[in-house]
């Protein structure tokens, strides 16, 4: 029997949940990875994705850039500028996600800003996303409390919604964003923005262990992950990892050329496969 996400409506089940209950079954941590959508361009994001699908991502975070990206660090801040220098749009990362399910069953979030998405208009993003195979949207600075209407007219059309807790989250906070996220829940490791880091947040893992008693739903934890070993110590406290600045920084660091290959070994070594 399945359970309702809240009152009076039943979750989404799409690419995204079907992933985390397969990690579940498998009792296996997975892998989700970020990407900046049109760094170095469009095309190559295209073959950045279907090599991390390869090395062994489990889900994808097709990044929109933004002007004023607040949560993200030097890394993804200077990739979205890139992008936006090079006319990435909204309308750039759907075909994008077109492009992928030509060939590709791999679930899709789209990681965006609030501000880009009203620009282009809500209902549009839902029509023109489900069409586009886009499973999940996750706003970063969208509240659950505030997301009611656009949460709407994405489920509408099959599309859940991914919802943030930070160290700073209260219990209550983190149950409402449990209740109203689609798939997972994304918990960030710190209260700082996106970056590589060499070690995990202090207490990260006795944090977990309070953030497993409220949270129910399956978890991704994200912000620092950059290495296998960071991997092997997150692995039993949740559901997957979320890989976004090593990424985006391997994919960025030379050309065009061999960036897939380069973001597909980070993804290997964080696995261990390399």
């Amino acid at each position: 029997m399945q359970v309702r996400a809240g009152r009076g409506e039943w979750p989404v089940v799409n690419r995204v949940t079907k992933a985390f209950r397969g990690l579940r079954k498998e009792s296996r941590c997975g892998l989700v990875a970020y990407v900046t959508c049109g760094d170095p361009d469009l095309d190559t994001t295209v073959e950045i994705v279907m090599a991390l699908e390869a090395a062994g991502a489990d889900c994808i975070e097709l990044g929109v850039p933004f002007s004023d990206p607040i949560a993200d660090g030097p890394v993804i801040q200077a990739a979205s500028f890139r992008a936006l220098k090079n006319g990435t749009t909204i309308t750039g990362v759907l075909d994008v996600a077109c492009r992928i399910r030509q060939s590709s069953e791999i679930p899709l979030v789209a990681f965006t800003y609030l501000n880009p998405l009203l620009r282009f208009g809500v209902e549009r993003f839902a029509e023109e996303g489900a069409k586009a195979g886009i499973d999940a949207v996750l706003i970063t600075d969208l509240p659950p409390e505030a997301a009611g209407e656009i949460r709407a007219s994405l489920r509408k059309r099959g599309i859940g919604m991914v919802f943030l807790i930070a160290p700073t989250s209260t219990v209550e906070r983190m149950r409402l964003a449990e209740r109203f996220s689609d798939g997972f829940v994304y918990y960030i490791s710190t209260t700082g923005v996106t970056g590589v880091r060499s070690d995990l947040a202090t207490g990260l893992l006795e944090r977990l262990k309070v953030v497993r008693e409220s949270v129910k739903k399956p978890l991704a934890v994200g912000f620092g992950v950059s290495n296998h070993d960071h991997y092997v110590q997150l692995a039993p406290h949740c559901d997957a990892v979320v890989v976004g600045s090593a990424i985006v920084r391997a994919a960025g660091d030379g050309s065009a050329d061999g960036a897939a290959e380069r973001a597909a070994e980070v993804v290997r070594e964080i696995l261990g496969r390399s």
